[in-house]
């Protein structure tokens, strides 16, 4: 676990029967969720983004750069991620962007 990073929620999804937690990182809220088949964790790319830039709209700020980044360098960076349901602050289940450790960085 990486220092500071705190499980705040942790409960079963049964849609996909996976593990879902939100973590905290620097009291920033991410949302994960573990897959059993892969046994790795992916994380909400919105919820990365939002603590990293500190933008006021990570999901927006997101977008942009997926199509910056297919445009000048023509890669596809929704081929990194999975569309993986997580609870959104509604409460409501909805598909997101999701990536493990390895796609990150990216």
């Amino acid at each position: 676990m990486i220092p500071g990073d705190k499980v705040m929620q942790s409960k079963y999804n049964n849609d996909n029967k996976s593990l879902q937690q939100i973590k905290l990182f620097e009291d920033s809220k991410i949302r994960s969720v573990w897959d059993d088949k892969e046994e790795q964790w992916y994380f909400s790319v919105v919820d990365v983004v939002a603590v990293l830039t500190e933008s006021v709209n990570p999901r927006d700020y997101w977008f942009k750069m997926k199509k910056r980044v297919h445009s000048e360098d023509g890669i596809e960076l929704s081929t990194i991620c999975r569309q993986l349901k997580m609870q959104s602050a509604d409460g409501k289940m909805s598909e997101t962007d999701a990536a493990n450790v390895k796609a990150l960085p990216r």
